[in-house]
């Protein structure tokens, strides 16, 4: 067995930082560069063709990178087993060479060694790459997967039938005038391959292909339409922001966001894209237009009121916010709870917003199961009597109509409610338990899972509320975050609006940057929440992030100490419990 190594010549990996721009981007955005990759090109020769009844005579593997022959490992195997004369006629190995060498259990830990973290390169890949995978899985070592390229898939993209009749290494080794010429001996046939890898790697340039990632997605069947516009993606910058594919008359079809957007840009056009709908927007497609943004948070934002503002047929959310609705105390001398499309500035207590009037009509049914406010739409008078509804005459409503109970005693029943809307759930909460509780020593369980169901609702509304309330009464909040390239990501925002983003180089101080973006902040006008609840999310999720540093906030941001946030497990088990309550009640059914 020999193996050699050109330690010197391995220079180790080491990735590039992040960017801002003119700054270089990593290779997590871009990319590993195929000249940075580390080869190792194997052949094999075996005592046959099927992997689970043949075995390995012959390993010869040579590590390359950069154009450079790093190391070679070649040893001839003794396969435990005799070798047919046909086989012997075709690669000259015999019984009597092999019957001194090494067994494949004492070969394959070395070679794995050899080629860790290396990608695996061979001609009709999958005939060497299931050979070592079986040794491994006979011998009781794990496969490491490693990442595998196929000359003969390459070959087929990159070489035409008008060039050579057929892909065999031997014609291509010919064609490209390999220095060696491949001879069914492991070792060699692994040096022609090199030669033809160099050779189809030097083609690869013309068609835009300089990464492992890009290389991967070459290999792969690739619809002619959409290779054909993939032309499209190529001056679409490497930078945050929006990418907006636009048809031929100028319409947005489809509106997307990515830290890196040339290579998020380039992947509609490869065969990773296997979305039935994407491939049509791109077959559609007849320009990219592209909005560079400071750092992500400002693109995820600008890409929400971009599909807000144009609703593009490809995207299928966040299309309609506008269609939210809310769930309100109203203001009258018997208030009650109304589902509306638009808040107030008179409006003090509210849940929502909910994405359909299903759920806040679900969230309203839990807290009238609670605390028994009027359900009925007229307006009310502290004075004059009303006609007394069916829930009234059922004893499910205190009757305001008929003044059965006074002004004060039904304000207490609405500042409980306003309590659960703003800080502790508890008047909403335990009520509900204690139903579900007694519906279920009754074996309803039907029912038990109705009121449960609710109080999931009011949960889900309650926790969701009072998490963005704490941001939407922010006149203004200054923030920033450590950025890839070590400079700092800013974000200004006021009553839960992202009014202005900015970029703060590395190395200087981030304090001009700020009062930039200060100055040039849009203006807010109003103290409701100035922003679509999706925007709203996107920022709390970027603001409590570990890495990021609050500089200035006019206001406390804060959360109720006894908010509803405390009963998440609560609604975790609530949003689990609905296939539980529906078997236990089949079983006492069928008893």
């Amino acid at each position: 067995m020999v193996d050699t190594e050109n330690t010197a010549g391995t220079p180790g990996t080491s990735p590039a930082n992040g960017r801002r721009k003119a700054v270089q981007p990593s290779l997590l955005d871009r990319g590993e560069p195929l000249s940075e990759i580390t080869f190792v090109v194997v052949d094999l020769e075996t005592t046959g063709v099927a992997a689970d009844s043949a075995q390995i005579t012959e390993i010869g593997a040579i590590k390359v990178r950069g154009g450079e022959i790093l190391g070679e490992f070649a040893t001839l195997v003794n396969p435990g087993e005799p070798i047919d004369a046909r086989i012997t006629m075709l690669t000259g190995i015999s019984d009597d060479m092999v019957a001194s060498a090494p067994r494949i259990a004492e070969v394959l830990p070395a070679f794995l060694e050899f080629a860790a973290g290396t990608v695996l390169v061979a001609h009709n890949a999958p005939f060497d790459v299931g050979f070592l995978k079986a040794a491994a899985d006979r011998c009781g070592y794990a496969w490491p997967k490693p990442r595998v390229v196929d000359t003969v898939v390459l070959a087929r993209r990159l070489v035409d039938r008008d060039e050579v009749p057929n892909k065999r290494l031997g014609t291509l080794a010919r064609y490209f005038r390999a220095t060696v010429s491949p001879n069914h001996r492991a070792l060699a046939d692994a040096r022609a391959t090199v030669d033809v890898l160099h050779a189809l790697f030097e083609r690869l340039g013309g068609h835009g292909v300089h990464t492992y990632e890009e290389l991967a997605e070459f290999g792969r069947q690739v619809p002619p339409e959409l290779r054909a516009k993939r032309k499209l993606a190529e001056r679409v910058p490497d930078s945050p922001g929006v990418y907006i594919f636009r048809d031929a008359d100028d319409q947005p079809l489809y509106v997307g966001t990515s830290i890196n957007m040339a290579s998020r840009v380039r992947s509609y056009f490869t065969a990773g894209e296997t979305r039935r709908q994407m491939r049509e927007m791109v077959r559609r497609t007849f320009r990219i237009e592209t909005v560079e943004c400071a750092h992500g948070l400002e693109a995820e934002v600008r890409e929400l009121r971009m599909i807000a503002a144009h609703k593009p047929p490809f995207n299928r959310r966040s299309k309609h916010p506008e269609g939210a609705v809310w769930l309100k105390l109203t203001s009258e001398p018997y208030p009650r709870l109304s589902v509306v499309h638009r808040l107030s500035e008179k409006d003090s207590h509210w849940l929502g917003p909910f994405s359909s009037r299903g759920s806040a009509e679900a969230t309203a049914q839990a807290i009238v199961e609670a605390v028994p406010l009027r359900q009925c739409t007229p307006r009310l008078s502290l004075r004059t009597l009303s006609p007394a509804c069916a829930l009234a005459e059922l004893g499910k409503c205190p009757a305001p109509c008929r003044h059965e109970i006074s002004a004060d005693a039904y304000g207490e029943l609405v500042t409980t409610v306003a309590e659960t809307m703003t800080g502790d759930p508890d008047g909403v909460v335990r009520p509900l338990l204690d139903r579900i509780g007694a519906l279920a020593d009754m074996e309803r369980f039907e029912d038990a899972a109705v009121v449960r169901e609710r109080l999931a609702a009011f949960l889900r509304a309650a926790i969701r509320t009072q998490r963005l309330a704490g941001l939407t009464r922010i006149g203004e909040l200054t923030a920033a975050r450590r950025a890839a390239d070590r400079g700092w990501d800013i974000a200004v925002v006021r009553h839960g609006r992202l009014v202005s983003a900015a970029h703060s180089a590395p190395g200087v101080s981030p304090m001009p940057s700020i009062e930039a973006a200060l100055a040039t902040a849009e203006t807010v006008v109003g103290t409701l929440p100035a922003a679509y609840a999706a925007e709203t999310e996107k920022i709390l999720n970027w603001l409590e992030h570990p890495d990021t540093r609050l500089v200035h906030t006019s206001d406390g941001w804060s959360s109720p100490a006894r908010g509803a946030a405390r009963h998440r497990p609560l609604l975790a088990k609530a949003e689990e419990t609905p296939a539980l309550l529906g078997k236990v009640g089949d079983r006492r059914n069928r008893r």
